[in-house]
């Protein structure tokens, strides 16, 4: 199957199945979505929502964050991964917003990537979910399942590299929802260690189960 036919059978599926997808973290403002994305880093977001009610309510904004310090954030969120490292880094977002951006979350990759705490992957969503850009956020799960299903070459080693290649074919209009698409697949169905094949509806154009029907059928034969 050529590459182009998996991105267009991917897209009429998930099309008819999850027209409107979005990120299952909690939030209700821009601020509250940056606060929680730097948060979700090597952390689930059910924990993550566990975490931000209490957080969000001690500081409702980027001033109130801004005027507290790393030490008094750490104790709201000591039960994520890295909460020393993330408490600087939201404290730091949070003065840098006010300082620099009048206290908005700004639109622009290169923008968002100057804050503490903000990579290229939080960055992407950001401008996604907020701004409806035709960003491509990569984490494990859009990784993983990309090469699965044969979207992206085996070369496309990177993060970066898996970025380039997904936004090449999938249209502008669709990058956003298509990150959450391949995000809660990968959290749902096509799973790191046990991917439940017998449950997707994709199999008919992925890869990853078509290498592995043609492993099963070599061996029936010997």
């Amino acid at each position: 199957m050529q590459k182009k036919e998996r991105y267009r059978l991917l897209i009429e599926h998930f099309s008819q199945k999850f027209p409107e997808a979005k990120t299952e973290l909690n939030y209700s403002n821009p601020f509250e979505l940056l606060v929680a994305v730097i948060l979700s880093a090597q952390c689930t977001d059910k924990r993550i929502n566990m975490v931000t009610p209490a957080l969000f309510q001690r500081y409702p904004d980027p001033q109130a964050m801004a005027d507290s310090t790393a030490e008094e954030v750490f104790q709201l969120i000591r039960s994520v991964s890295y909460p020393n490292n993330k408490a600087k880094h939201l404290v730091g977002m949070a003065r840098m917003l006010l300082d620099k951006f009048d206290g908005e979350v700004p639109s622009t990759i290169e923008e968002l990537q100057q804050m503490p705490g903000v990579g290229r992957k939080t960055a992407n969503v950001i401008a996604s979910i907020i701004y409806n850009q035709p960003t491509m956020a990569v984490d494990t799960h859009v990784f993983r399942v990309s090469h699965r299903l044969g979207l992206v070459a085996k070369t496309a080693t990177t993060p970066l590299a898996v970025e380039k290649e997904l936004v090449k074919y999938i249209p502008d209009t669709v990058i956003p929802l298509a990150h959450h698409w391949l995000i809660l697949h990968g959290r749902y169905v096509c799973v790191a260690r046990s991917p439940q094949c017998n449950k997707c509806e994709l199999t008919h154009a992925c890869k990853f189960y078509e290498t592995l029907q043609k492993k099963l059928n070599t061996s029936k034969k010997k």
